[in-house]
């Protein structure tokens, strides 16, 4: 019986695209699921996975961009190969006769083939022809499931991927305020987790916005699998994964939240408007009884225990008129931070001169380009807190 009898995928390579320079840490969440890595390029993870691993990677993931099925690669240097090799793909083991299939996206790096319209119109073209030929039909309805295809091409490799995912991971569904530059979900959970925060230390961001580092920390927390609360494109597809592997995976994430855990996470932010914003984010994320908003302004930064963590994405003057309103900000924020005993400030920054306002060298700067814009993720940690004593007597 083969897969499209059968109804389900097989095991098959997977793509997780994620933000540059943070594919370490999305390597690490997809080892933990127990998925073998096939390899890694810069903003994209390969590993292999069946009908499961799509469910499970969609729902489980905080880092990845999206799940893509590797359909076919191939290299290439002409339109005309492009096509040929479009067209051996075998698309009918993934799309039913009445499959809306479609090219959402094409890019292309350090490759011959640059257009993104001409590269979208081929791959639809070869992709008619290869299923006329299959399912001897001239005409497709398109009016079944969603199936949208993403071409990568670099340095004349191409990458044909079907997008399981839908609307980017980074949608939660719980951000339903934003701030005006709000920092994507899953990059602050990706920063997150390259600090050594756990749920039982103490985090504070003082620039929180709309609060996603305090929400994203707060599901880590809880255990919420970020992908609890949305839809996802494959669901459509019964012809590859059965409805069975959704409901039985979210019944499992279900099982694993734990929303009586202690913590201590807390969010700052001078407008009173975006403490509103955060606090109801919060809520819709279903952790608003896990984080403290308020609104303060960064020279209140405080907090009378040790060893704990300050991450944060602070303003860094979009504009080069800008530039030199936000070094007092920097200024207040390192004295705050140098105040605070045996803390660990992590920060995020598109300003290059962040070391120079905070008066203080980082331990280590990691390059991210979010989007389009580089940035840099600061690490200042402070000492280790000491190991708690075991087996103490009742007197100790």
């Amino acid at each position: 019986m083969d897969r499209k009898e059968k109804g389900t995928l097989y095991r098959t390579e997977l793509i997780a695209p994620c933000h540059f320079g943070l594919e370490s840490v999305l390597k690490r969440e997809i080892d933990d699921l127990g998925y073998e890595i096939t390899r890694v390029e810069d903003g994209r993870v390969f590993f292999e996975g069946d009908a499961e691993a799509v469910v499970r990677s969609n729902v489980f993931l905080r880092t990845a961009e999206r799940i893509l099925i590797n359909a076919g690669s191939f290299h290439t240097e002409t339109f005309d190969e492009l096509f040929e090799g479009i067209r051996a793909i075998p698309w009918e083991m993934y799309f039913p006769k009445d499959a809306r299939f479609f090219v959402t996206k094409a890019g292309s790096v350090k490759s011959r083939l640059f257009s993104p319209s001409d590269i979208q119109s081929i791959t639809k073209k070869a992709m008619v022809e290869r299923l006329r030929s299959v399912y001897h039909m001239e005409w497709f309805p398109e009016t079944g499931a969603s199936f949208p295809v993403r071409i990568f091409i670099h340095k004349d490799e191409v990458t044909a991927g079907i997008d399981t995912t839908g609307e980017s991971l980074h949608k939660r569904g719980y951000r339903k305020l934003k701030a005006k530059a709000p920092i994507a979900e899953n990059l602050a959970a990706a920063l997150i987790m390259l600090t050594p925060w756990k749920a039982d230390r103490i985090l504070i961001d003082p620039f929180c916005g709309s609060g996603t580092f305090p929400i994203e920390a707060a599901l880590m927390a809880a255990k919420i699998a970020p992908g609890m609360k949305r839809d996802f494109t494959a669901m459509e597809w019964k012809n590859l994964i059965p409805e069975r592997e959704w409901t039985d995976i979210r019944e499992e994430a279900s099982g694993m939240i734990d929303l009586t855990v202690d913590t201590d996470i807390q969010g700052y932010d001078l407008d009173d408007e975006m403490v509103k914003i955060a606090r109801a984010n919060a809520k819709a994320a279903g952790v608003d009884h896990l984080i403290h908003f308020q609104r303060k302004d960064v020279s209140g930064l405080s907090h009378p225990k040790k060893y704990g963590f300050v991450i944060t994405n602070p303003p860094y003057g979009e504009r080069l008129e800008d530039k030199e309103s936000v070094i007092p900000i920097y200024r207040t924020l390192g004295e705050r931070f140098r105040a605070l005993d045996s803390f660990s400030l992590y920060l995020i920054t598109a300003y290059e001169d962040a070391e120079k306002a905070l008066m203080q060298k980082a331990a280590k700067n990691r390059k991210i380009y979010n989007g389009m814009m580089k940035t840099y993720f600061y690490s200042f940690p402070g000492p280790k807190p000491p190991k708690k004593r075991t087996g103490a007597g009742p007197e100790e």
